[in-house]
């Protein structure tokens, strides 16, 4: 799930407008593009891009402007192939696109930007789809017959406002007393991937397992018996404000804050490199089935995984397009170095440390 986590007026509103903006100049239901797997399938990608922009819009949900270069990205899309972009509740998490997607069916979202606990839970809401550069994503990153396919990841970090805390060395000098009231989740870690991923490292960081979350709710357990944990989700604003100086957060997240608060660091462990990607679906019942193709393919081809990448984001493309010689350098040197052995939870293991935190959670940190 997304970072922001939830903000129920906002879904009711974002909804709102999802069903007031799902009329496309093409009937979805009749489409040829409603099944096609490819689009070598319905004549190839000319054919795509006519029949996208006959039906004129795109439905998107959950895509934060400033959430891996999302804002470029929706601008350079529409610029290029004259199409408009809904887009429906921008702080809304992963749980949100697929509850959409439930309500509204062919009035809802065309496409989905989702964590894998949310993508693999609730593959019967997709269809397949193989973009052109499929070759290049890795077999391990996506599902055989394109039901989901990642699209970016990073490492988890924490990063700090460095005019109001010490330097962070490791994660156990949080819970020191020059860290009162400053340390934050980016989510509810009942409904937040990044939140969940979040207590995996510091789990990691305390003797913890990809198999053992346990730890990590030990640790914010300590922390809010110290007075240093901060209970409100912490997010671009609250880090303006300094509401929440210090912040658990995906890398490519983190450094966007720089622009507002230049003091802002960021600190990896060595010891607890955790990563994590999101996944890319089409719903099945899209209201624009090739205006979501489409997007597909764009944010698939190399401009639009070097848009991630300038956004700080690692795309899944990118070894790939360090062979061919078409990644973005400069953006690729941007990236914050990670020393260490990165992780990746298994499918197995995030169901199990959701498990123990919906157990567990609310009473740590009550």
């Amino acid at each position: 799930m997304n970072w922001h986590r939830i903000n129920w007026l906002g879904l009711v509103i974002g909804i709102i407008a999802l069903v007031a903006s799902a009329c496309g100049g093409t009937t979805a239901s009749t489409s040829p593009w409603k099944t096609a797997a490819s689009a070598s399938a319905q004549g190839g990608m000319d054919a795509l891009v006519k029949a996208a922009q006959a039906e004129g819009t795109l439905n998107v949900i959950a895509l934060p402007p400033d959430w891996a270069n999302y804002g470029a990205i929706i601008s350079a899309f529409s610029a290029k192939y004259g199409i408009g972009i809904n887009s429906a509740i921008p702080n809304g998490g992963s749980q949100d696109e697929v509850d959409a997607i439930k309500k509204l069916g062919n009035r809802g979202p065309d496409v989905v930007d989702v964590g894998m606990a949310v993508a693999l839970k609730n593959v019967n809401l997709f269809t397949p789809y193989q973009v052109q550069t499929w070759g290049d994503i890795p077999a391990s990153q996506k599902e055989a017959t394109g039901l989901w396919f990642q699209d970016y990841g990073g490492y988890m970090s924490i990063g700090y406002d460095s005019a109001k805390v010490p330097t962070i060395n490791s994660i156990q000098d949080l819970l020191g007393p020059k860290f009162k009231s400053a340390v934050a989740l980016p989510g509810d870690a009942l409904k937040s991937n990044q939140a969940v991923n979040s207590l995996m490292m510091a789990s990691l960081a305390n003797g913890g397992s990809l198999d053992d979350i346990s730890k990590g709710v030990d640790f914010f357990h300590q922390l809010k018996k110290n007075g240093n944990w901060v209970a409100t989700i912490g997010t671009g604003a609250t880090v303006k404000l300094g509401g929440t100086p210090v912040l658990f957060e995906w890398d490519y997240l983190s450094q966007t804050h720089s622009k507002d608060v230049p003091t802002w660091k960021i600190y990896l462990p060595t010891n607890a490199v955790v990563g994590g990607y999101y996944a890319q679906a089409i719903s099945a019942t899209a209201p624009h089935p090739a205006a979501a193709r489409l997007w597909e393919e764009y944010l698939y081809s190399d401009e639009g995984q070097n848009l991630y990448l300038k956004g700080g984001a690692r795309p899944v493309r990118m070894a790939a397009m360090i062979t061919a010689g078409t990644i973005d350098k400069t953006a690729a040197a941007n990236l914050p170095p990670v020393k260490g052995t990165p992780v990746f939870m298994s499918d197995a293991q995030s169901t199990a440390a959701s498990a123990y935190l919906t157990a567990h959670w609310s009473q740590a940190i009550s």
